[in-house]
């Protein structure tokens, strides 16, 4: 099957944007993933083992495949999340480098009578993220094609007699794929990929990219305390799979129907509050805002964030305020076109 394409992100277009963002959203941006880290997982029952452990359905990786996954604790709230995926010999935990001491040891705990050995080989690995319209042509302009490479997709290509590992990384926006390889193999192919036309970004302009997106980080707008579904992330969920740890707490919130409170993107008109504000309707509690930024784009800043809000509160439209201001909930990935009109919640149907 043909890969769904991209949204289009034409009329995020600005002479005024960040240059770095403006490279991401039209052209191709490099950055370097300090902050990636890895989990090996291997022995003969490592695909039997993880199933029961992950969110996702692991029994259906096949070589070369990857998922998005979730693990729980057996109150079905979020311990971590990951991208696993299936190598020969082996499963890859792919996650956030400051997960991977936490997700080693909740994971090994669970490691009974099972042949299954857990090692983080973060430090074997070096990689590169190339994120943009034009990052599959310069890739395959420096003798690495990955046109074919479906989302979450990973393969190994030589390079300049180097083995250099590929994956499509989730990208709702614009594409976007990981280098991984040898700390020298991946600064000459920085350069090679520089001098084809590639911007290096900085940090900054991939949060604002995450937040376009709307794709929600662990540890800023997942924590321990949130349930699957609350998440918005049903890329994270298999509900044909078989029994997981947590698994009894997703089946009922699924049996029931929805969740008291979701994930969700907002326009912010009024002060740029700090992280952490919390939302307000008829005069209650009614969300949270995790993620915010002052994006330039169209030649002035759009004031985004990505939160939690109450469903009956969006449901009935109600507005949503904050000290200093209103969050309008608008739909992700977010188009600018948005920034000058106020729109009503997405309905049920277009949150999920």
């Amino acid at each position: 099957m043909t890969p769904a394409p991209h949204p289009t992100v034409d009329n995020l277009s600005s002479a005024h944007s960040s240059p770095q963002l403006s490279a991401l959203l039209h052209g191709a941006g490099i950055l370097r993933l300090d902050g990636t880290g890895w989990i090996r997982v291997t022995g003969e029952d490592r695909v039997r083992w993880l199933n029961g452990m992950a969110t996702n359905s692991i029994q259906q990786l096949a070589p070369g495949t990857g998922a998005y996954n979730f693990f729980l604790n057996a109150q079905g709230r979020i311990q971590g999340d990951a991208c696993i995926f299936g190598r020969p010999g082996a499963l890859l935990i792919e996650t956030q480098s400051s997960q991977v001491a936490t997700l080693i040891p909740f994971l090994d705990h669970y490691i009974i009578m099972d042949d299954v050995e857990l090692k983080d080989i973060t430090g074997t690995w070096h990689g590169l993220s190339i994120t943009g319209p034009q990052a599959a042509s310069l890739l395959a302009r420096a003798g690495l094609p990955v046109s074919e490479l479906k989302p979450l997709e990973i393969r190994e290509i030589l390079w300049n007699a180097a083995t250099i590992t590929i994956l499509h990384a989730h990208s709702p926006l614009v594409p976007r794929y990981e280098l991984w390889a040898d700390a020298t193999t991946i600064d000459a192919l920085s350069n090679s990929l520089q001098t084809a036309g590639a911007v290096p970004a900085d940090k900054q302009s991939q949060q604002w990219l995450r937040i376009l997106e709307g794709t929600p980080l662990y540890g800023a707008d997942i924590h321990d305390r949130e349930l699957p579904q609350e998440t918005g992330q049903a890329r994270a969920l298999h509900f044909a799979k078989g029994c997981y740890l947590g698994q009894e707490i997703v089946e009922r919130i699924r049996s029931r129907g929805n969740v008291h409170r979701t994930f969700q993107a907002f326009r912010l008109e009024g002060d740029l509050p700090p992280t952490g504000t919390i939302l307000e309707a008829a005069g209650k509690p009614a969300g949270e805002l995790t993620s915010i930024a002052a994006i330039p784009l169209d030649g002035h800043n759009i004031q985004l964030a990505l939160g939690y809000a109450r469903r009956e509160a969006l449901d009935r439209n109600e507005p949503l305020t904050y000290a200093g201001g209103t969050a309008i909930p608008v739909a992700a990935p977010f188009q600018p076109a948005e920034a000058n009109a106020t729109h009503p919640a997405p309905t049920p149907s277009e949150r999920k």
